[in-house]
């Protein structure tokens, strides 16, 4: 505690968390927790020997119970009293753009239905207009509540959308009249000038992969993004490039301060590191205030505040203070996998950088520093992550290390490059000339990423991590550390019973999986997929005429990364079968 105190209160704030989310204490234990924490309040304003000696372990109870307190408050209450209609007319208006599918356009946004106001996701036919910020609109639609999957190998959209305290999709038929809005906020106002920037873009000649790479770097605008395109970048673990994050946050921040110190005297700089934490800030409003960008731009501005005070910046307290301060606001953003992946990673930079960094000769030029530098960061990130990206998506590539290893040394140039870009297409500035070299430029590179993707023999899928799992292979990465810095027998053996307890957790699992055999019958869309499972084989029966590129990825993956299953087949059923026949046993097609 004496050394890390703000860390470790952190810690206890995300434990209470994650109790109240796993257990939904009720009101009488909050009220309780609420008593038990003014009581732990006063007593540590209070002067004896004994308090003195408990005084840090109050403190972490203190949080513990804040985590709890706060995470109560802040989880949704669905409404069960909307009158759900086949059809019904409904007005709303849009508060974001999500991605959009083959047959509509999302946003989400604030509805009203009959006497009912409520949030949801909005679907658009894409051959009716496209919504702005700034108009009502009224049209009918079907209202559907989101429900929980059936299965356990599904994945939760209903959990994931509650927890942005939405319940509901509206499904729009029909044409769609709009009407001014009478005052817009200063938040639409905002958003709609960000549309407008994104709609300019869209009227440059560059390429469309183009213009969607574009708008995803700078303006975190990744609804028209090609699915191709971004399979290639997460295949080769590029996909950071794409979402904005504290690279982008960094170099923007960098490139501002730059020309600032260019025009202003030396004494004056420190007003030019406030001048430019203010314009970070601002671009985060101008795009959106995403969760990666909100993060990014508390971390850094922790950072500097540390520095302007003058105090030695330290990685963990500013790490922590961000934590606690986003989650003080939303405690479900501890389940936001963006959230997890990138505290991880920088505790992983922060853990494992410069040990690595040490296993390298001496830096002793630039271009070592970059390179090296280049090699740890990745290898330090990817590491820290590895178990969670496993856990969430259950895919790996080692392409990645040297497709990052390529790509993100050139990283800032691609990011300053498309910032210019963006504030050229924003002035409608006619230079046809760096558009043509900006999209000649970003051809390139996503050629270059669609060639590292294609190298499908060092990609792995279907990967299976569970819970205990993540656990054990974090603590191998934890004792990483030690055996690097002094490799000698006692952290060589740490080491090892760290792997060896790694295994025995993943086999007794595999172990236990393979034991239970199962019958689902899962309905897809129109399709009824049929999946027996005997030990560790399975086989799915799929319509002939179903989408089995989809089926594959959203129904057989999930369902052998979940029951750890690598030995399976495929077999296709004509409309008129009603009985499937396997091993003996005879099966009904509902």
């Amino acid at each position: 505690m004496n050394r890390q105190p703000l860390f470790i209160l952190t810690v206890c704030f995300i434990l209470g968390i994650f109790l109240q989310d796993r257990y939904l204490l009720e009101n009488t234990f909050i009220y309780f927790t609420i008593i038990s924490c003014a009581g732990i309040l006063i007593s540590l304003f209070l002067h004896s020997y004994f308090l003195s000696k408990v005084k840090p372990y109050l403190l972490g109870i203190l949080f513990f119970c804040l985590g709890i307190i706060f995470h109560f408050f802040n989880t949704f209450s669905p409404d069960y009293g909307i009158d759900l209609k086949e059809k019904q007319d409904i007005v709303f208006s849009v508060s974001q753009q999500l991605n959009s599918t083959e047959k509509y356009r999302k946003y989400e946004g604030a509805v009203q239905a009959g006497n009912k106001s409520f949030h949801a996701i909005i679907y658009i036919p894409r051959n009716s207009i496209e919504a702005d910020f700034k108009h009502y609109y009224k049209a009918r639609a079907n209202i559907v509540q989101v429900k929980p999957p059936k299965y356990d190998f599904q994945f939760d959209y209903a959990g994931y959308l509650r927890r942005k305290n939405i319940e509901y999709q509206c499904y729009l038929s029909g044409d769609l009249s709009h009407a001014d809005k009478p005052n817009l906020s200063f938040g639409d106002v905002i958003r709609q000038q960000r549309l407008e920037v994104l709609q300019n873009i869209d009227n440059t000649r560059m390429s469309e992969g183009t213009k969607a790479f574009l708008k995803g770097i700078i303006l975190a605008d990744r609804t028209e993004i090609d699915m191709g395109v971004l399979e290639d970048f997460n295949k080769t673990g590029l996909v950071h490039l794409l979402a904005i994050s504290g690279t982008h946050i960094m170099v923007i921040f960098g490139m501002f301060y730059f020309l600032l110190v260019r025009f202003i005297h030396l004494d004056l700089r420190k007003y030019a590191i406030i001048v430019s934490l203010v314009f970070i800030w601002f671009f985060a409003m101008f795009i959106g205030f995403g969760n990666s960008v909100l993060r990014s731009c508390i971390m850094l501005s922790v950072y500097f505040i540390y520095i302007m005070l003058q105090r030695k910046p330290d990685l963990l307290h500013s790490l922590a203070l961000s934590a606690l301060i986003i989650l003080f606001f939303d405690t479900h953003q501890l389940f936001d996998v963006g959230f997890q992946l990138s505290f991880l990673a920088v505790l992983g930079i922060f853990w494992l950088n410069q040990p690595l960094l040490k296993l390298f000769p001496r830096q002793d030029h630039y271009l070592k520093k970059l390179i090296f530098n280049t090699i740890t960061i990745s290898v330090s990130a990817q590491l820290a992550t590895l178990p969670v990206v496993l856990y969430y998506f259950h895919q790996f590539s080692f392409i990645s290390v040297i497709a990052n290893f390529v790509i993100v040394p050139f990283s800032e140039i691609i990011i300053v490059f498309s910032f210019l870009v963006t504030i050229l297409a924003a002035f409608q500035t006619n230079l046809e000339y760096i558009y043509t070299i900006y999209d000649t430029t970003i051809q390139f590179l996503l050629k270059t990423i669609h060639w590292f993707g294609k190298v499908d023999m060092l990609f792995f899928e279907n990967i299976p991590m569970n819970l205990p799992e993540v656990v054990t292979i974090l603590g191998v990465v934890y004792l990483f550390r030690s055996f690097i810095l002094s490799i000698n027998f006692k952290n060589f053996m740490e080491l090892l019973i760290s792997v060896v307890l790694f295994l025995i957790v993943r086999i007794g699992s595999d172990i236990i999986e393979n034991q239970k055999d199962e019958v689902v019958f899962h309905h897809f869309n129109k399709d009824q997929v049929l999946l027996v499972k005997k030990g560790n084989k399975v086989c799915f029966w799929v319509p002939e005429k179903a989408e089995q590129k989809k089926i594959t990825r959203y129904v057989i993956n999930p369902y052998c990364s979940s029951r750890r299953i690598s030995d399976y087949e495929i077999k296709t059923y004509s409309s008129s079968v009603r009985k499937i026949v396997f091993q003996e046993q005879v099966y009904d097609l509902k």
